[in-house]
């Protein structure tokens, strides 16, 4: 499992450089669906224009294939967290959404992302957001203070899916919901694909089935489990194919 998280790490920090430089010069980076180098994976995150505008930065700070953001239906108040926010985009549009009385948290592994994602904040001018260095599988959060957990594009990665969703679950309020946007895999990848360390931090190699996912959410405890495929790339020349993912489930309310 190390080796894996530490591809994982290496190449997202060598993504925060590439960005930390392109800002500095005033260069666009190509938006790159999850992958930070490589084809587009056949998905779209539609950010609104007027939203990207407030917090100064494009949709090319994000290597998400989605918008959570925007699949969450976040309210005024919400404490929401972010797992793996990279450059802090989502996180930053999430704490404009919920407002003052409001929160957005962000969790990262990598030092180059939460620095990226701390000069972001700044430019942004947000003061309702805070980034935060952990692990997917171990957020440095309490249980039951978060009303949405999102990622985007993150889950994929990790080796043990199922710890990432049971944390989500565990640091969600009763009634708590999950809105994720990622990476599935829709027909089965050849055994060597799956193995290749370089197609796993290209959100290829470690994707899983829908089913597999849904089951995974019901194992954890979330109930309603809704996942919708909303984009598909081939893998190369391999058979297999990917695509993008809109995920939602709930955590049920405690009983009164």
């Amino acid at each position: 499992m190390g080796e894996i998280r530490e591809a994982v790490r290496s190449r997202y920090a060598d993504a925060a450089r590439q960005l930390t430089v392109l800002a500095s010069t005033g260069a666009e980076l190509e938006p790159g669906c999850c992958r930070v180098d490589g084809p587009d994976c056949g998905c779209g995150r539609a950010y609104a224009p007027d939203e990207l505008r407030a917090v100064g930065l494009t949709d090319a700070v994000s290597l998400g294939c989605g918008n959570p953001v925007l699949l969450a239906e976040l309210r005024p108040g919400d404490i929401v967290l972010d797992l793996g926010s990279g450059g802090g985009l989502d996180v930053l549009l999430a704490a404009r959404r919920v407002g003052p009385d409001g929160h957005a948290y962000g969790v990262d592994m990598t030092d180059a992302m939460l620095e990226l994602a701390n000069r972001n904040k700044e430019k942004a001018g947000v003061t309702n957001a805070t980034f935060l260095k952990g692990t997917i599988e171990q957020v440095p959060l309490p249980d039951e203070g978060v009303d949405v957990v999102m990622s985007n594009c993150v889950i994929n990665l990790a080796e043990d899916k199922g710890a990432v969703i049971r944390e989500a679950f565990r640091v969600l309020k009763p009634g708590g919901s999950l809105a994720v946007s990622d990476m599935v895999e829709l027909q089965p990848l050849p055994a060597g694909v799956k193995k290749e360390l370089d197609a796993w931090v290209g959100c290829i190699a470690g994707t899983i089935p829908v089913d597999e996912y849904r089951q995974l959410l019901i194992q954890a405890g979330f109930e309603a489990p809704a996942i919708e495929v909303t984009g598909e790339q081939g893998v190369g020349d391999a058979q297999g194919a990917i695509g993008s993912a809109s995920i939602r489930a709930r955590k049920p309310a405690r009983d009164h």
